[in-house]
């Protein structure tokens, strides 16, 4: 072997192993790195975003559990067995059926349900004078007044829906206005060349916005879904007691329907 030949095996020699040690230098930044996004990545909790969320998260995490407070409250009231009762329309109708309004009255006051409280109110207005309509007029607006002043207790629940759907989504807005705020005040402080500095504030305006619409959402939901339940069950309770007062109209006046019932045709 000649020297030329010796001196390049030798400098490819020392080439390669210099690129090995660079390698096996240059490793364990390499796993290094991938460690920190691996731990950055599981570090991203549901905790963590409520934390770089600021002040603004205390305000609308009160929010939301009125909004499950408001929830399991009216699904709890809105029910047919506090408006009407099967049993209860069974057992009036059938008082009513007989022409016995006074004792409808009073199967209607065992009742503390919204249909039981509406006849108790309503049925007295019942007039035996007038036996075509048993004064139907009188007692169809007297369930419109009760329905009137029944009603408001239950819009108050629900337009709390209404109002908190307006107001988390402004909290939310309010807490990006001070995470940009922030921001920005870094960035004019000289902390631009940072952005480590600046990623907080950043998380800050994206959370506190995304955690507003998260609680409006069900609360805007929640406000037409249990208003269309109470208009459904108070139209349910006005048809019930319509149906009772036919009922007794029907009784009445038995006979005179009866005379406009042809028995049959005659053969021509």
């Amino acid at each position: 072997m000649t020297p030329s030949a010796t001196t390049s095996s030798l400098k490819m020699r020392i080439a390669a192993t210099a690129v090995a040690l660079a390698s096996i230098s240059a490793a364990p930044r390499v796993f290094a790195q991938d460690g920190e996004v691996a731990e950055a990545a599981t570090e991203l909790t549901l905790m963590s975003l409520i934390g770089q969320g600021g002040w603004a998260m205390w305000p609308l995490g009160l929010l939301s559990i009125a909004v499950i407070t408001l929830i399991v409250y009216n699904a709890l009231q809105l029910t047919k067995g506090k408006f009407a009762p099967a049993d209860l329309q069974a057992a009036v109708h059938e008082q009513m059926a007989a022409c016995r309004v006074r004792s409808a009255i009073e199967v209607s006051a065992t009742s503390p349900t919204y249909l039981g409280r509406m006849l108790t109110t309503s049925l007295p207005r019942v007039d035996a004078t007038d036996p075509e309509t048993l004064g139907q007029e009188a007692v169809e607006d007297e369930m419109a007044d009760f329905t009137v002043k029944e009603n408001r207790s239950y819009l108050t629940w629900i337009g709390y829906f209404s109002i908190i759907s307006q107001v988390a989504p402004m909290v939310g807005l309010l807490g990006t206005v001070s995470g940009m705020i922030k921001a920005f005040a870094k960035l004019q402080s000289g902390g631009g060349a940072n952005p480590e500095a600046l990623a907080g504030n950043i998380s800050e305006a994206l959370v506190t916005t995304a955690t507003g619409l998260i609680v409006a959402i069900p609360a805007l939901f929640g406000y037409f879904v249990f208003k269309n339940r109470l208009n459904k069950l108070v139209a349910e309770c006005h048809a019930a007691e319509n149906d009772m007062l036919e009922a007794s109209i029907m009784a009445v006046n038995a006979d005179q329907y009866m005379a406009k019932v042809p028995e049959g045709l005659q053969a021509g």
